[in-house]
């Protein structure tokens, strides 16, 4: 499910904010954005999430800011290896400017703390930077929860209209069994012309043909998915991967239907039309389903 939420900490020396940016996927997919210097912590990170987070695309940025004089230090050892560097060029090149200071302050590694410094201010914000993780998770949950409530409305009305469509399909089914014994006889009797009519042979190919156009088990299979399916989105989570899994058998009932409708008289185009439909509610659940852990 789709959702942001942030938390962040400071104390003295520096600030520390976490993000967490979560939109839909079938799986966990799980983006780190972290500082340099601050690799160490994105096994630890991950742990977190992976045990709080089962499906979606996961953005985690981790920010952190020096305060105080710590966000002014400068690291000699840094800038004099820069310096030295400009000052062999200039004489190998035969260049007469002098270095720019500022432009030098703006490398990479010139302000901020030294490396040692760096790697025990990592090991000290690592409970930090957990405890603001699992803040920003928890007002990710909250959220993520008031869209569940909508999307569960949602996906019972839809749910309602696929078993009172089914309910429509099943009477014309049933209004169509006699109306098509009839048709097959007199398409016998075309076919035959004066020839004489088994009245057992027509009854025996009736039944034969209403066989194989009988819909009453995939009607009864479809109510079953649509009730397990209801069953599951008032359970507990990790249901995502189950209600695929059901409107993918929905889906190949629908499918038995649409094969077994007979001709193209009105009922049959009828429970075709009914039957598109219900396809259609299954294939808008299916996008839903993906939101869901």
């Amino acid at each position: 499910m789709t959702g942001y939420a942030h938390a962040q900490a400071s104390a003295d020396g520096f600030s520390l904010r976490v993000s967490v940016r979560s939109v839909n996927h079938r799986f966990l997919d799980l983006h780190l954005r972290v500082p340099e210097g601050f690799e160490p912590l994105e096994p630890r990170i991950r742990q977190i999430v992976r045990e709080r987070v089962r499906r979606g695309h996961l953005d985690v940025t981790v920010r952190y800011e020096l305060a105080g004089p710590a966000a002014v230090g400068v690291n000699q050892e840094v800038a004099a290896a820069y310096l030295q560097t400009v000052h062999a060029l200039r004489k190998q090149f035969a260049i007469q400017a002098e270095p720019d200071l500022a432009s030098i302050l703006r490398l990479p590694g010139v302000i901020g703390p030294p490396a040692a410094s760096l790697d025990e201010e990592i090991a000290r914000l690592e409970g930090v930077v957990a405890d603001c993780l699992s803040e920003a998770l928890d007002k990710l949950d909250r959220m993520r929860e008031e869209e569940a409530d909508a999307l569960r409305r949602e996906m019972s009305g839809r749910l309602s209209d696929i078993a009172s469509l089914a309910g429509r399909v099943e009477t014309l089914a049933e209004r169509a069994r006699p109306a098509f014994a009839r048709r097959l006889e007199l398409r016998l009797k075309e076919l035959l012309g004066e020839a004489h009519l088994d009245p057992a042979r027509l009854a025996q190919e009736a039944a034969l043909a209403a066989e194989r156009s009988d819909v009453s088990e995939e009607l009864a299979r479809l109510a079953s998915h649509v009730r397990q399916f209801e069953s599951l989105l008032s359970g507990g989570s990790d249901v995502g991967k189950k209600l695929d899994f059901l409107l993918q058998e929905m889906q190949r009932e629908t499918n038995t239907l649409l094969s077994k409708t007979p001709g193209n008289e009105a009922e049959g185009l009828e429970i075709t039309e009914l039957t598109l439909e219900i396809k259609s509610e299954i294939e808008k659940l299916r996008e839903q389903v993906q939101n869901i852990e």
